[in-house]
């Protein structure tokens, strides 16, 4: 029993520092803005991380749907991850007003629409946290709570050390090519999205 609950903590934590949408939005939050303001984005995309768990939780245990209803998701996701690049492109300084604004629903959509975090939640943390559940009471729930405190654990740190670099990559010319990465960053996955999902469809 300890080990999965090792295992939820530890899943959380490699999940925090993987690169992705997420972890560029909050680099993008803390160039244009602060290390502060992009703890917003952190806990809003923790909030939305968790009504994907539990909702991946429910479902696994009563409707048992396909891999392929949430491999679909990842074309609108994909659509949403180029709409977010557009803006960035277009950065060119920090103190511009054309600022990408990260708010609820822009984050919820683009966590929503990631079929492969819904994949993740589903074939590999739920069946962990359902078999805790079998051992220990609530210990569904426990298992999943232990894999969002360690992604914030990574997240947030991960964000403290970019945060570092701010001065760096805030100098005039750096950042419209900083921003670039960033836009090209959100296009990559995009494409991954898109070419994931195709290849899962074309293997049925």
């Amino acid at each position: 029993m300890i080990d999965e609950l090792i295992t939820a903590f530890v899943l959380g934590l490699i999940g925090g520092v993987i690169p992705g949408p997420v972890l560029t939005a909050i680099f993008t939050e803390i160039l244009q803005s602060s290390l502060l303001r992009s703890f917003r984005i952190i806990f809003m995309a923790m909030f939305t991380e968790t009504v994907v768990a539990l909702t991946s939780l429910l479902l696994l245990a009563s409707l048992n749907l396909s891999e392929a209803v949430f491999r679909g998701l990842s074309f609108v996701g994909a659509v949403i991850l180029i709409w977010i690049a557009i803006s960035i492109w277009k950065i060119r300084t920090i103190d511009t007003g054309k600022r990408v604004r990260f708010g609820f629903w822009k984050i919820s959509a683009m966590i929503l629409a990631n079929g492969v975090l819904w994949t993740f939640w589903i074939t590999i943390c739920v069946p962990k946290a359902i078999f805790l559940g079998q051992e220990l009471f609530l210990g569904s729930y426990i298992f999943l709570a232990l894999v969002e405190i360690g992604w914030l654990v990574s997240t947030s740190g991960v964000a403290l050390i970019f945060s570092r670099f701010r001065n760096l990559l805030s100098k005039p010319k750096a950042v419209p090519i900083v921003f670039k990465i960033f836009a090209c960053t959100f296009v990559y996955f995009a494409i991954d999205m898109t070419y994931q999902s195709i290849k899962f469809f074309l293997n049925q």
